[in-house]
């Protein structure tokens, strides 16, 4: 218990930031979707689904790598020079042929016309990917307080910077025509404006990480760099695969929309992506359960009960993110407003993100087995399975049923992925997970919302919505009281109170 308290504590302070800094865009979501047409928030959803696959190259699996190898024998330092020189490299090679050929990418995300988005992207990868080492060292050193500082100040920075470029400035040159900033301010550069925010919070975030990211020793070890990339070349398929997953979607979506136009095809990514918001709270969730137990896993496997505390988290973790499932699904009334009621016809969507999202937290729990037993490549098959799903469901299904195919896709690659991880795992290295036990509360609470939904369906009042939800809410925490008692008991606050 003591161990799973102090990855309680580090996912608390990783998770802060990374809460923070996504909360902080959720919060920009009214405000965009709201500022932004249907087609402009398409169009940036696009940029930003380009981004992350274009990251996984940059970064080769170094983050993992450097977690893992830190962990073991290896002089530390060692690590420290050989992962950073080695992204920098990456940097310079990749961020050079998006510049060199920005008009093939503007192509793919239908942006012909604003080939110059490519540079903005192009640059927010190199600081971002530069930042990524310093920002592991500091998890490594276990220094959550200065990470989630300067996670925080740099995401200030954007909102502040956004806010300026979409709000301050078109209200300057309405009331003053002739203001030094109409010289350079473009009305309809709307996602352009967004990527250079963006930029501005990358650059400051690596101003702040400087000190770190020149705190390593230029040596570079080869024999230990190629031990490291046969570990962290599985990463990146399975990093590259996992992105397709996440985000090609949107992409995808923008090619094949059962829609007569390019703009109204860009006005699907637009709900879609915005709707996709809405299951950010199991979202936050995960990200900041990845963030503090990815060191947590490969410190805790020198003990001699690491199974059974692996198998712990995974049922705590479990339930937490059951009952984010309902405080979303059930008051989806309220959720809803965080996005422009013009993007509410895509609110079906967010209870089997939300569910898939539990799906791919779960998956993320479970891949413990294969990154400590030096089979990151077992991780690379599954995601690339799953990106198969992926592509060939909503290749067959975008075109029929637009958003709605892209939701049911990720549902079943994430809980595919889950389910050939659990099983593949189980073989290799055996956890005693609660496995009935957890599926029972997935279930559960998957029928608690059909019961809401079925209610409200008979009688449309909000209030008596909000009863109801409140009742099954309830319900379910009696029910998990009950049958958890003996772990509640184990917790100092909490078994106080059921003493």
């Amino acid at each position: 218990m003591s161990n799973i308290k102090k990855l309680a504590g580090q996912t608390l302070w990783y998770g802060l930031s990374s809460i923070a800094a996504r909360f902080i865009n959720y919060l920009l979501t009214p405000y965009l979707t709201n500022k932004f047409s249907n087609t402009e928030y398409g169009e940036m959803s696009n940029v930003y689904s380009l981004l992350p696959l274009i990251s996984v190259f940059v970064l080769h699996g170094m983050e993992t790598v450097f977690f893992r190898f830190s962990s073991s024998k290896n002089d530390t330092s060692q690590v420290h020079s050989n992962t950073s020189i080695s992204i920098i490299t990456a940097v310079l090679l990749v961020t050079s042929l998006l510049l060199l050929f920005p008009a093939p990418i503007a192509s793919i995300l239908k942006l012909s016309n604003h080939v110059e988005y490519v540079y903005l992207v192009a640059s927010i990868i190199a600081f971002d990917a530069l930042s990524a080492i310093p920002f592991a060292k500091l998890r490594q050193d276990g220094r959550p307080v200065q990470f989630a500082f300067i996670r925080i100040s740099g995401i200030l920075i954007n909102i502040i910077a956004v806010y300026f470029f979409i709000s301050i400035c078109p209200k300057l040159i309405q009331e003053q025509p002739n203001h030094w900033l109409s010289s350079f301010y473009k009305p309809n550069w709307a996602t352009g404006y967004v990527l250079l925010a963006n930029l501005i919070q990358a650059f400051c975030t690596f101003l702040l990480l400087s000190k770190t990211f020149f705190s390593f020793k230029f040596q570079f070890h080869w024999s230990l760099w190629k031990e490291m990339m046969l570990y962290g070349m599985p990463i990146i398929i399975a990093g590259f695969s996992g992105m397709i997953n996440e985000t090609f979607d949107r992409i995808m979506l923008s090619w094949w929309a059962p829609v007569a136009t390019e703009a109204a095809a860009k006005a699907e990514v637009g709900i879609y992506s915005a709707c996709y918001k809405l299951s950010i709270l199991i979202s936050l969730a995960v990200q900041a359960f990845k963030m503090g137990a990815e060191p947590f896993f490969f410190k805790q496997a020198q003990e001699a009960n690491a199974a059974k505390s692996y198998a712990r988290v995974m049922k705590f973790f479990v339930i937490v993110l059951s009952f984010m499932f309902l405080i979303v699904a059930l008051y989806m009334d309220v959720w809803k407003h965080f996005i422009d009621k013009k993007m509410h016809t895509g609110l079906r969507v967010v209870p089997i993100l939300l569910m898939a999202n539990i799906f791919l937290g779960i998956y993320y729990n479970l891949s413990v087995w294969y990154k400590l037993g030096n089979k990151t490549i077992a991780g690379a098959y599954i995601t690339l399975i799953g990106a198969a799903i992926t592509i060939v469901f909503n290749f067959v299904f975008i075109r029929y049923f637009s958003y709605m195919a892209c939701a049911w896709a990720t549902f079943f690659c994430y809980g595919t992925m889950m389910v050939l991880s659990y099983v593949w795992g189980q073989k290799n290295y055996f956890i005693p997970y609660a496995t009935k036990k957890l599926i029972a509360y997935l279930v559960i609470v998957t029928i608690l919302f059909y019961i809401h939904k079925a209610i409200t369906l008979l009688w449309a009042n909000q209030l008596f919505s909000y009863a109801i939800a409140t009742i099954l809410m309830l319900a379910y925490s009696i029910f998990i009281i009950k049958v958890e008692r003996k772990e509640f008991l184990k917790m100092p606050i909490i078994g106080k109170l059921l003493a």
